[in-house]
């Protein structure tokens, strides 16, 4: 009985794990953004076309969601070992969504962070194409991420050169 239970909603729980992994990895980016919010960041110049502060929060819930779900669509293809580079490249563009948030705002190093925002645009553009292959639905569903980290590049970009000591 319990082993027809699990396998009834096998699905919804690996649903589950996969939101959960990239929540947790939305949190920890968000828990590393706040020291450096309130003065730092409010005090560096920004380019007239940076977004209000608030927009940040809700459009990287709406990219963890995506990115949870084509996680979930590729591994439903076959688990780790049919789906293992895809989603090696998934796990890593994660850590340095984290490690993105960490140099900006932690470190105070808009240099260091573009340097490392161009390897995780990098990282999330070999997801989208190896999602693509996997499950033609999950590299759509990345393509938003590619496009914000764009975005957030060349914010992060003007950033660092208007703020030059």
């Amino acid at each position: 009985m319990l082993e027809r239970l699990i396998t009834l909603f096998r699905p919804y729980i690996d649903l589950t794990a996969w939101m959960g992994l990239c929540f947790a990895a939305m949190l920890a980016g968000s828990y590393l953004t706040q020291p450096g919010l309130p003065e730092w960041y409010a005090n560096l110049l920004k380019p007239e076309w940076t977004p209000p502060n608030w927009v940040f929060g809700p459009v990287w819930f709406v990219l963890y969601t995506l990115m949870g779900i084509a996680a979930w669509l590729v591994w439903r293809q076959g688990g780790l070992f049919r789906t293992k580079l895809p989603i090696i490249f998934f796990v890593v563009q994660l850590l340095l969504n984290v490690l993105w948030s960490y140099l900006f705002f932690g470190l105070r190093s808009p240099m260091f962070a573009f340097a490392e925002i161009v390897v995780l645009w990098l990282a999330i553009l070999a997801t989208t194409i190896a999602f693509w292959q996997a499950n033609r639905l999950s590299g759509l569903l990345m393509l938003p991420t590619l496009v914000w980290v764009a975005y957030a590049g060349t914010l992060n970009f003007y950033i660092w050169r208007m703020n030059l000591p």
